[in-house]
């Protein structure tokens, strides 16, 4: 068991920031989350909520006060563009007498995460997840209603990852000794197919789901019917249709950093059966 520490958790509302607040928690570590509204955060007993913005540093030094570990998001506002306020940030940090930090890395590189990976006087750990299984939730429309899923690229391979498991890695690296400096590729214990999820989604809701396979063409138009960017388009037809082969490789960092083997697309099929019903 490791002593009890208090973590500052930026991004606390997102998809990853939960499963950090909620793997801290876990531990039995003291959580102090940061959003922008604090009166929507809707996150669980226990957890610390303060109202903050990481594009106006200069309000975070209260945040700050008393936090051993700081979980850093490299987007930030209500536009989510990349902040280039880290260091200002770490400045604080640093005052404050914060040890480590963890970086969610944004997919390329960002301001913010240039500014911790250059800090020598912190112990840094970037989180690189590959795909992440609750994007799956993208789905749950055309399941719910049609009781089919449409998509390019359908042989596509994905090491995709709980969310769960990131904000494992997230709490270990943010409590234990042993993680600075590391650059970790997070992965699940397996490589899928879309066919694959959409038979282990459909055995986990209990009704058989079509795949319908898209044409390029026929993607790009059901996108723009969903109002995606045209940079979010562009990245979507690279990543699905010349996946890079960090996203199709099992890396085995959950099981190395937290002493568990990376949770099953089947496990996170269950817990979310509910969405697609």
């Amino acid at each position: 068991m490791t002593q009890t520490q208090q973590i500052l958790v930026t991004g606390a509302t997102g998809t990853v920031g939960r499963q950090v607040v909620a793997e801290l928690l876990a531990r039995g570590h003291r959580v102090r989350a940061l959003t922008r509204d604090a009166a929507k955060a809707a996150l669980p007993d226990g957890v610390e909520v303060v109202e903050g913005d990481l594009t106006e540093p200069d309000g975070l030094a209260p945040a700050l006060e008393g936090v051993t570990g700081l979980h850093l998001i490299t987007f930030g506002g209500a536009a989510f563009t990349p902040l280039e306020t880290g260091p200002r940030i770490l400045e604080l940090a640093h005052a404050a007498g914060v040890g480590r930090v963890t970086v969610l890395h944004g997919g390329g590189p960002t301001p913010l995460e240039d500014a911790v990976r250059a800090d020598d006087a912190l112990d840094w750990t970037v989180l690189m997840p590959v795909e992440f299984m609750a994007n799956a939730l993208e789905w749950a429309d055309g399941i719910r209603a049609a009781g089919e899923v449409r998509e390019p690229f359908v042989s596509r391979l994905s090491a995709m990852v709980h969310e769960g498991d990131i904000g494992a890695v997230a709490a270990v690296a943010l409590t234990e000794e042993g993680h600075a400096g590391q650059e970790y590729v997070i992965t699940g214990p397996e490589v899928l197919t879309v066919d694959d999820k959409v038979r282990i989604l459909a055995a986990a809701v209990g009704r058989e789901i079509a795949l319908v396979e898209l044409t390029e063409e026929e993607a790009v138009a059901q996108w723009r019917a969903a109002y995606l960017p045209e940079d979010v388009i562009g990245f979507l037809l690279e990543a699905y249709g010349n996946t890079p082969e960090v996203g199709r490789t099992v890396s085995g960092t959950v099981e190395k950093v937290t002493g568990r083997p990376a949770r099953t697309f089947g496990q996170w099929a269950a817990e979310h059966a509910g969405a697609f019903r």
